[in-house]
C-alpha cells in the first residue's frame, strides 16, 4: 500500500465523496504508480491461474481488476481539464506515457490474450445474461481492436505509437488551454457602443480582476466572446476578436499545426497496422454508423436538404444587413451573430437580452432539478459537507423518489484560467455492482462556463446557457439513472454515435411552455417571465436552424476528413481544412484562421471520426421527442419507458436495440426536419 496517500485505499467519505481538502498534487504520481504496480500484480494472478479460464476467472476478474488506479485517475483526469496548473500538467506530461504503456501491457499481454480468447470461444451464450454477453464481446474486441493479434514488430510498433499518440493528443490539449487563456481585448469608453448592461458588468469585472479598474476585458472565453461578437456596434474589433479566436494554436509556443499532422498520421499508421484502411473505418467499426460510408451518406443527406434553406437565410440576413446600414454588407464570418441577432429581434422583438433577468441561475439550477423529479422522481439535496477543489463548486446528494440515494453530483458553473472552455459532464466514479453484490453509485461532475455573476447582479444566463445546462444534464441523468452490472458498460459507456442522444434530447424542453413556466421568473421582481416573451421565443426556435446545421456539418466533414485519410498528409493544412468544408461553406476562408489547431473534440477529446455523431444523435432524440409530444412531455408512462429501455441500460445492449424497444421501431429523419421548420 502508498504510505500516506489518500488514493491507497476506498475513501472513508459519506457516499464516497472525494476528499478534495485532502489531496494535493503531490498525491497523483505515486498513486498512479501505485496503482499500476498493483494493477499488473491483479493481471498476474489472472494470467497464472491454473484452472481452465473462464467467464468468471478471466473475463470479471479482468473488469473489477485495478481500482485504485481507477480511484486516481477517477480524480486526476477531470481535474486536468476544469482545475489544472503548470505543475498538474507537468504530472500529466510524466504519467502519460508511462499509462499508455501500462494499458498496451495489459492487451498486448499474450498469456493473458489466450486466456480471453480461450473464453470467447468456449462462451455458451444460453447461460448468460445480455450484459454477460456484451461484456464479453467489448472485452474480446477491446483486446482485437488494442493490437492483440499483430505479432512480433508489428506489436512493437503499436506499441510505440500508442504511446507517441497519447503524448501528442496530450500536448494538442494542454496547447489549447493555455492558448485560449493569453489573449485579452482590452476597451475603453470608446469602444462599448452596442454592448448590453450585462456584457459590460462582465467586462468591468474581468478588468477589476486584473487590477484595471478604468477598462473593460474581453477573453476568448464564451460568456465574454459570445455576447462581444453578438452586440459589439465596432466591426473593426469583431474582426479583431474573431481573428484573435481563430488564429490560436497557429503559430509560436503552442502552436499545434504539426500536432495535429502528427496526431492524424499516427492514428492512421495504427488503423493500418490493424487491417483497416483509415482510422475512421478503424473507429466506425464501434459505432451505430458502422462505416466512413454510411457516415458521409447521412452528412450529404442533410447537407441537400438544409444547404438551400441555409443560403436563402443568408441572401434575406445579406439584405437585412444592408438596410440596416443604408450601404452594401457583406456578411463576414464576424458579422454573422451580430447581424442575426439584429435581424431575429426585428422579427421576434426577442433577444438574449430581454430574457437574462428570467434565468437567474439559481431559479434555473431548480427548474432543471425540477424537470428531474418530475420526469424520473429523483430529488437533490445541497450537501454542504461534501468537499470541493474549489470553493464555487456545488455538491447534491441525489436520491429517488422513495429516498435512495442515487448517486451525487458536483456542479462547477464559471470560467477559471485553469479551466478548458465550453461545458461536459464526467464522473470521479462510474456505477457499478461490487463483488459483494453492492450498488455502488456514480459521483457525477458538471463542467460549465457560464455568465458569472458581478458586484450588481447575479449569474443571468441566455437561452443557449440554458440550453448548455439542459445538455449537460441529460448526461448526469445517463450517468446517475444507470442500472448495470459493470463499469465499462454502465452510464455514457455507450457508442460514441448514440451517447449525445441522451443530452440532446433534454434540449426540447427549452422551448416547451410547460418546462418554462415551471422555473423562469425575473430574478429582482419574482415576476413569472411575460407570455408574450415565451410565445416570441417558440416562434424564433427555428430561425437559423439551417445555418446552425450546416455549421455543424461542416465539422463533422472536416473531422472525417482528417480520418478518412489514406496515406500520411505532410501539406498545408490551411489547404485541406477549406477543401473538407468546401461543400458546406457559408464565407470566404480567412487568411489565416484555421480550426483545426484548436478542435479539441477530434484532435484530444474522444470524438475523432466520431463528430458526426451531434447530427446522427440529434436525428435519435428528435424522434424520441415526437413520441412524447404525441403522449405529452411529462407523461409518467413514457418518461418510464425512456428510462427503462435507454437511461437505465448504459452499453448492455446495441443501441438501437435499446431505442426500438423504447420507440418500436428504428429512428427517422422526419421529426428532426420538421423541427428546424426544413419540412412542413
Amino acid at each position: 500500500m502508498i504510505k500516506d496517500n489518500i488514493f491507497s485505499r476506498p475513501f472513508k467519505t459519506r457516499g464516497g465523496a472525494i476528499p478534495f481538502d485532502r489531496i494535493t498534487t503531490a498525491d497523483y504520481e505515486p498513486a498512479i504508480r501505485q496503482g499500476i504496480k498493483e494493477h499488473d500484480a491483479e493481471v498476474e494472478s489472472i494470467v497464472n491461474n491454473s484452472d481452465e479460464p473462464t467467464f468468471e476467472n478471466t473475463i470479471i476478474a479482468l473488469e473489477r481488476a485495478g481500482q485504485t488506479l481507477n480511484r486516481v485517475l477517477g480524480v486526476f483526469y477531470p481535474m486536468l481539464s476544469c482545475h489544472a496548473d503548470d505543475a498538474l500538467h507537468e504530472v500529466s506530461n510524466r504519467m502519460a506515457p508511462v499509462l499508455s504503456e501500462h494499458f498496451n501491457s495489459i492487451t498486448l499481454n499474450e498469456r493473458l490474450w489466450q486466456r480471453v480468447k480461450h473464453v470467447y470461444e468456449h462462451f455458451d451464450t444460453n447461460k448468460h445474461d445480455v450484459e454477460d454477453q456484451m461484456l464479453m464481446q467489448e472485452t474480446y474486441n477491446g483486446f482485437v481492436r488494442s493490437g492483440a493479434n499483430l505479432q512480433g514488430a508489428d506489436r512493437d510498433r503499436y506499441r510505440e505509437l500508442s504511446k507517441r499518440l497519447t503524448g501528442l493528443t496530450l500536448k494538442f490539449d494542454q496547447n489549447a488551454l493555455k492558448e485560449t487563456s493569453k489573449y485579452e481585448l482590452w476597451l475603453t469608453e470608446k469602444d462599448l457602443d452596442g454592448l448590453p448592461e450585462s456584457t459590460l458588468d462582465a467586462a468591468k469585472q474581468l478588468a477589476k480582476d486584473k487590477g484595471r479598474e478604468d477598462q473593460w476585458l474581453v477573453t476568448l472565453d464564451a460568456p465574454s466572446y459570445v455576447p462581444f461578437m453578438k452586440y459589439s456596434d465596432r466591426r473593426d474589433l469583431r474582426e479583431q476578436l474573431y481573428k484573435m479566436y481563430n488564429r490560436q494554436c497557429t503559430t509560436g509556443e503552442f502552436c499545434n499545426l504539426e500536432v495535429m499532422r502528427d496526431i492524424a498520421n499516427t492514428r492512421l499508421e495504427i488503423a493500418k497496422l490493424l487491417g483497416y484502411n483509415s482510422f475512421a473505418e478503424y473507429r466506425l467499426q464501434r459505432s451505430m454508423a458502422e462505416t466512413p460510408t454510411n457516415v458521409y451518406q447521412m452528412l450529404d443527406r442533410l447537407r441537400e436538404a438544409y444547404l438551400p434553406v441555409e443560403r436563402d437565410e443568408m441572401e434575406r440576413l445579406t439584405k437585412f444587413a444592408t438596410e440596416l446600414e443604408g450601404k452594401p454588407i457583406e456578411i463576414m464570418p464576424w458579422d454573422y451573430s451580430y447581424y442575426s441577432n439584429k435581424e431575429k429581434d426585428s422579427m421576434f422583438q426577442i433577444n438574449d437580452e430581454l430574457l437574462r433577468p428570467y434565468f437567474e441561475l439559481g431559479r434555473v439550477t431548480k427548474g432543471v432539478f425540477g424537470f428531474a423529479t418530475r420526469m424520473y422522481g429523483l430529488h437533490f439535496i445541497p450537501n454542504h459537507d461534501a468537499q470541493v477543489f474549489h470553493p464555487e463548486v456545488e455538491v447534491y446528494d441525489v436520491t429517488d423518489e422513495n429516498g435512495k440515494a442515487v448517486g451525487m453530483l458536483y456542479m462547477d458553473f464559471f470560467p477559471r484560467a485553469t479551466k478548458q472552455s465550453g461545458a461536459w459532464m464526467t464522473n470521479y466514479r462510474e456505477q457499478y455492482i461490487d463483488e459483494n453484490g453492492n450498488d455502488v453509485r456514480p459521483l457525477v461532475t458538471l463542467t460549465m462556463n457560464f455568465t458569472r455573476p458581478t458586484e450588481a447582479k447575479p449569474s443571468l444566463l441566455t437561452v443557449r446557457e440554458v440550453e448548455t445546462f439542459m445538455h449537460e444534464f441529460g448526461h448526469a441523468l445517463h450517468e446517475l439513472l444507470t442500472h448495470c452490472k459493470y463499469q465499462s458498460l454502465s452510464g455514457t459507456n455507450v457508442y460514441r454515435d448514440f451517447v449525445e442522444v441522451p443530452s440532446q434530447f433534454n434540449e426540447n424542453y427549452m422551448y416547451e411552455r410547460e418546462f418554462l413556466d415551471s422555473f423562469a421568473c425575473h430574478y429582482q421582481t419574482g415576476e413569472p417571465v411575460p407570455q408574450d416573451l415565451i410565445d416570441k421565443l417558440l416562434a424564433s426556435s427555428q430561425y437559423g436552424a439551417a445555418y446552425a446545421c450546416v455549421r455543424q456539418l461542416s465539422f463533422g466533414y472536416l473531422d472525417m476528413a482528417w480520418h478518412t485519410l489514406t496515406e500520411p498528409y505532410q501539406g498545408d493544412p490551411f489547404g485541406f481544412e477549406r477543401t473538407a468544408m468546401e461543400r458546406v461553406r457559408a464565407f470566404d476562408p480567412v487568411e489565416g484562421c484555421i480550426m483545426s489547431p484548436q478542435f479539441t473534440h477530434i484532435f484530444s477529446g474522444g470524438y475523432a471520426a466520431g463528430y458526426y455523431g451531434y447530427k446522427w444523435a440529434e436525428m435519435i432524440e428528435c424522434d424520441a421527442f415526437s413520441k412524447f409530444k404525441e403522449d405529452g412531455i411529462f407523461n409518467p408512462a413514457t418518461a418510464r419507458s425512456w428510462l427503462d429501455h435507454v437511461l437505465s441500460r448504459g452499453g448492455t445492449e446495441p443501441p438501437m436495440t435499446l431505442y426500438k424497444r423504447f420507440r418500436g421501431r428504428e429512428p427517422r429523419i422526419d421529426a428532426m426536419m420538421q423541427r428546424d421548420g426544413i419540412k412542413r
